[in-house]
């Protein structure tokens, strides 16, 4: 396994669309073994494969707290089928605008299907955190960032703030 580079705002291919995995193999895996091993260094709770620079449709996560058994979760070609009506704001941040934190009302409740890391199936309802957290990894796959839910002069901020980030480091 691997540690991959982030991508950080704002590079261009983070705001590509990623486009569909065709099957779920052993590279696939090691490409998600990679992603999730760079998302517990970073630290971070959710990695979509566009922030690594792979324009798939893959998101890896781990919503466990630090004093729990690790959780990891996969998530190939994953499709929102319903969400409620109810909006909730929740301050969220993100591994590509490192030290930003904003409030974004989504959906409390989404019912989605995906493909695990074996290729099975699965349908599922997601609500709390983990809804929270599985909108913001989508979003990244229709080149979308938790940033571009604020006002201009938030996101500007945002851009700037990180881009002086990355040249001091």
């Amino acid at each position: 396994m691997a540690i991959l580079p982030i991508l950080t705002v704002p590079d261009p291919i983070l705001k590509q669309v990623s486009k569909p995995v065709e099957v779920v193999d052993d590279a696939l895996r090691a490409l998600m073994d990679d992603m999730l091993e760079t998302m517990y260094d970073a630290p971070g709770i959710g990695l979509a494969a566009i922030q690594v620079g792979v324009a798939k449709r893959v998101i890896v996560m781990d919503l466990s707290r630090e004093d729990e058994e690790k959780q990891p979760r996969y998530f190939v070609n994953p499709e929102i089928l319903s969400k409620n009506d109810d909006l909730e704001p929740y301050e969220e941040g993100c591994l590509s605008v490192p030290e930003v934190y904003d409030t974004v009302e989504r959906p409390t409740k989404v019912r989605l299907r995906y493909l695990d890391y074996h290729g099975k199936l699965i349908e599922e309802e997601a609500d709390g955190m983990f809804a929270v957290c599985i909108q913001h990894e989508m979003d990244h796959l229709q080149g979308v960032l938790f940033i571009d839910y604020l006002s201009r002069l938030k996101r500007e901020r945002a851009v700037t703030r990180v881009k002086k980030l990355v040249r001091a480091a």
